[in-house]
């Protein structure tokens, strides 16, 4: 190996030998390293070493990541120095795209380096032969380890890891990252136990330093809008002065947007494609075939790309609106170049005038080093389920000792006996209010005291429906006559309430009911109260929010802004208040014959979402006629015909207990809660042998056991499971509540005779939901420019 390095012109660097090191001492290790300093090798070189001296049959390394396009990506850049080499070494890889029949040689004859993702490595400990296949397993690498150890794959990993420590107790444990904030955090989660002394922490050398520039638009940074595209004839300039451009959207819908727009500014017919997950396999592998041969000058992609595929010949990452996250702009900077000693260009597009400063944040941020908090908290018990029924199919259980295994796992380190018990009797029977149906009946305690499954239909049932990604369904929005309108994202149709009404397709339609997977509205004279504002998206991360409150409150920063956005706040400043960092400026104002209220929290959109859901309901009942919310990142606007005189009634902590409970209760969010955690538990199945459920028979099945389970067993496992992924997952509750626990020791509130500059960007909005997509935008520009002329007005 020493030879193959020689050979490159190269010398392995401090932190691979380091990674030699902890192999050679039996240590488990993390390594943090910047993209492009080798992390994926450095993982891989103790069992090069370990073949190359000591070569053996049966599977060696198990190569886990996030990604199945990762996992193609690696395959493909480790055959190369094996190849070189001239070792013997079989590397394969297995996800869901595997075939059928090599999947099955790969448990009978296991290369000795398998690439996998969390599904595939649980879907492998469900069969019998996993007891013999892992037990001479010498490591286990973790590629990424940031983008999934805090989530439910996580949860999943975590299990696996502590079933495989079982099998092959001598097995090594590895993780890989370039974006950790808490290694020991991390440490933690991987050590056996959670015993971080067990975790050598492993630094890469720091790397150049990323060169950011923030794209700034041929005019003035606009007033509103999230997307960047004013900017497209700028970013087809830089597309067509690189080799090779990343352009990252935020969501797909904007990502096919930026496709579209780029392609009309595209005269010189440049070859470029577009990536994201709504698209089918062939045309994601298409499109990163067609990079990795250097055929594209750009690609267009959403999340699905910020991680680790290489491509070198990328030389500039473009963010399109603002990045939501250090960690996340960092990771996606890394795409360019891919080189430890040549610093990644990358520049920001922001949307508008509050995402400029976020974007700034988001720069300064990176060159301190400083990254998003990784937050880690107790394991999901649906999760929990999926996994003990994968080890009942692969052989009978001893109730005590798997609960000794599963604690073994961090996030169930503290997992109490009783609630075990009551995750051993779902699997067994479904519980109390289910145990009459044989369908639930999926384990059966022996006579020898061992638990296993009761018969072999349930074990090919659940290798058919494991998994931990579930598919967020859409909602058609139909008439009662049938006309279809559209779709909406169900995590937007499932808040809404009948009589709620809201915009779409430029109509104000109000919600008759939720059923199945049908939004059933009728055409109404109300006034929208809710907007379907681009469905889910990514929200901004409290590290950035908290820098963007300093970056308005510190004047000596104000003088790196462009002139159009420092004298926007100036004219703030004059006009009403600059609010300092742990201030909650609220202003209300008249504006086009309607009373407004705008509360400046920085709590992210997803926060401020369900508060304005929370905040009309109350005004409601106060008597206050609420018309509508429009909200963003930054700021939350409520409109209605009575003026809002006293705020802090609004934002009092008993909100959550009262109407947020009351508002779960009758809106359909509970139920599509109910719906993840009861087909990742294993309650509902996904497919049949042969067949495939549609989403509308899912949901049905799970609706009608929601309903028995409301009403005979109020406390079951999976309700319980559902409200903590309706709370923490779909409302962003934990922002949402130190906001309110907050608001009445730290409001400011300012009456104004007319809108202030800083309400400008949240107030567009409003007009931007009442127009269909793709007309009035000229529209829309000249009442901006009216809004905006009215706020910076001196007098």
């Amino acid at each position: 190996m020493t030879d193959w390095f020689t050979a490159r012109g190269w010398q392995p660097r401090r932190h691979q030998r380091d990674m030699l090191d902890a192999a050679r001492a039996g240590q488990h290790a993390l390594l943090v390293a910047a993209t492009g300093a080798g992390k994926t090798l450095s993982g891989f070189l103790p069992t090069l070493a370990e073949l190359i001296e000591r070569p053996a049959q049966g599977l060696h390394t198990l190569y886990i990541s996030p990604l199945k396009a990762l996992a193609v990506d690696v395959q493909r850049n480790l055959l190369t120095p094996i190849d070189e080499m001239g070792v013997s070494i079989r590397v394969e890889t297995r996800t869901g795209d595997t075939p059928h029949d090599r999947k099955v040689r790969q448990r009978v004859r296991p290369p000795e380096i398998l690439l996998t993702t969390p599904e595939s490595l649980s879907l492998l400990l469900s069969y019998e032969d996993s007891l013999t296949m892992f037990a001479g397993l010498k490591t286990v690498v973790i590629d990424e380890v940031h983008a999934f150890a805090t989530g439910k794959r996580g949860d999943l990993l975590a299990l696996a890891m502590a079933r495989l420590q079982r099998l092959a107790p001598d097995m090594r444990r590895v993780a890989l990252s370039a974006t950790v904030a808490d290694p020991d955090g991390y440490r933690a989660w991987l050590a056996p136990d959670g015993d971080i002394d067990q975790v050598r922490l492993v630094r890469g050398e720091k790397g150049a330093d990323p060169d950011i520039a923030i794209l700034l638009p041929e005019g003035r940074v606009p007033w509103a809008g999230h997307s960047g595209v004013y900017a497209i004839p700028q970013v087809m300039a830089e597309i067509e002065t690189h080799r090779t451009t990343i352009v990252f959207c935020n969501t797909r819908g904007l990502a096919e947007l930026v496709f579209q727009q780029l392609w009309k500014a595209n005269e010189m017919k440049l070859p470029i494609g577009v990536h994201h997950g709504s698209l089918s396999l062939e045309a994601r592998r298409k499109a990163e075939q067609a990079m990795a041969d250097g055929k594209l000058r750009a690609l267009v992609a959403t999340a699905s790309l910020d991680l680790g595929v290489d491509w070198g010949d990328v030389d500039c990452v473009i963010q399109m609106g603002a990045p939501k996250g250090s960690s996340r702009l960092l990771q996606r900077i890394g795409r360019a170049n891919h080189r430890l000693d040549e610093s990644s260009e990358a520049v920001l597009v922001p949307g508008n005038r509050f995402e400029y400063l976020e974007a700034r944040a988001a720069l300064d941020a990176v060159e301190q080093g400083e990254l998003d908090p990784d937050v880690f908290r107790p394991g999901a018990l649906d999760v929990l389920a999926q996994h003990v029924m994968a080890c009942a199919c692969a052989a009978p259980f001893d109730a005590a000792q798997m609960l000794q295994e599963v604690r073994a796992a961090l996030p169930y380190s503290a997992l109490e006996q009783d609630v075990f018990d009551r995750v051993l009797s779902f699997i067994a029977d479904g519980g109390y209010s289910l145990r009459a149906y044989d369908k639930f009946k999926r384990l059966t305690k022996g006579q020898d005291g061992l638990w296993r499954v009761t018969r072999p239909a349930f074990i090919a049932q659940h290798r058919l429906n494991a998994g931990i990604i579930v598919e967020a369904p859409m909602l058609d929005v139909r008439f009662k006559n049938g006309r279809r309108l559209g779709k909406v994202e169900e995590a937007f149709g499932s808040q809404l309430s009948p009589g709620d009404t809201f915009f779409f397709a430029g109509l104000s339609l109000e919600v008759d009911r939720v059923e199945l997977t049908d939004l059933i509205v009728h055409a109404s004279s109300k006034q929208a109260r809710y907007v379907s504002y681009m469905g889910a998206r990514l929200a901004i991360t409290s590290t950035l929010a908290d820098r963007v409150r300093v970056f308005l409150h510190d004047r000596s920063q104000w003088r790196r802004f462009p002139d159009d956005v420092r004298e926007w706040l100036e004219m703030q400043e004059l006009r009403s208040a600059i609010p300092a960092p742990k201030q909650l400026l609220v202003e209300t104002f008249p504006h086009e014959g309607k009373h407004h209220m705008v509360a400046y929290s920085f709590e992210g959109w997803n926060a401020h979402q369900s508060l304005g859901m929370l905040i009309t309901r109350r005004m409601e009942a106060m008597g206050l006629k609420p018309l509508g919310f429009v909200a963003n990142d930054y700021a939350l606007a409520v409109y209605g015909l009575e003026k809002i005189t006293d705020p802090a009634a609004l934002f009092s902590p008993d909100i959550l207990e009262h109407e947020f409970v009351e508002w779960v209760q009758q809106s359909a969010l509970l139920k599509r809660a109910f719906r993840e955690v009861a087909i990742i538990g294993g309650l509902v199945e996904r497919q049949h042998p042969g067949k495939k459920k549609s989403g509308r028979q899912v949901t049905f099945s799970t609706d009608l056991i929601y309903d028995v389970l409301r009403k005979y067993e109020p406390d079951h496992l999976l309700l319980k499971a559902a409200w903590a992924d309706a709370r923490a997952r779909m409302t962003d509750v934990g922002r949402l509540a130190h906001l309110l626990d907050t608001a009445a020791d730290t409001m400011l509130h300012v009456d104004l005779a007319r809108v202030s500059p800083m309400a400008v960007p949240v107030l567009i909005m409003i007009g931007r939901e009442k127009t269909p997509q793709g007309s009035g935008e000229d529209a829309l520009l000249i009442e901006a420019e009216s809004i905006a002329a009215e706020a910076m007005r001196l007098d």
